[in-house]
C-alpha cells in the first residue's frame, strides 16, 4: 500500500472512530453537561435567548430558525448539524464557524462532547 493510501486509510478510520463516538454518548449525562450550555441555548422548542434554540438541533440546517438573528458567518456556513459536525463544532466553534457570534471556547472533553450530543439527539 502506497504512502498516499496509507494516510486515506488512516484518515478513513479516524473519521469512522470519531463517527461512533456520540452513539456512545450518555443523554442522562449531557443533560448536565448542556448546563453550560443553557446559560445561552434552550432546549425548548421555539425559545431563543442569546443563542437560538437548540431543539432539533440534529438534522437542522445551519442558521435556518426564524426569528433568530445569525452571524452573517453561521447564515453562510450552509452545512446541517449532525453528530459529526457538532462533535466538530463544539470542540471549535470559532475555528468551525470563523466569524460566529458564540463566544464559547468550546467542550474540549471528548465524553462531554458525547454525552451533549447524545442529549441533544433527544431533543425532538
Amino acid at each position: 500500500m502506497t504512502k498516499r493510501y496509507m494516510g486515506i486509510a488512516a484518515a478513513a478510520l479516524a473519521v469512522f472512530a470519531t463517527g461512533t463516538a456520540w452513539a456512545d454518548g450518555d443523554p442522562s449525562a449531557g443533560a448536565a453537561v448542556f448546563k453550560k450550555c443553557a446559560v445561552c441555548h434552550s432546549p425548548d422548542a421555539g425559545v431563543n435567548k442569546l443563542g437560538p434554540s437548540l431543539h432539533g438541533i440534529i438534522g437542522r440546517h445551519s442558521g435556518s430558525i426564524d426569528g433568530y438573528t445569525y452571524s452573517p458567518a453561521m447564515k453562510s456556513f450552509g452545512k446541517v448539524w449532525d453528530p459529526a459536525l457538532l462533535d466538530t463544532y463544539l470542540t471549535d466553534p470559532r475555528a468551525t464557524v470563523p466569524g460566529t457570534k458564540m463566544i464559547f471556547p468550546g467542550l474540549k472533553d471528548q465524553k462531554d462532547r458525547q454525552d451533549v450530543i447524545a442529549y441533544l439527539s433527544t431533543l425532538k
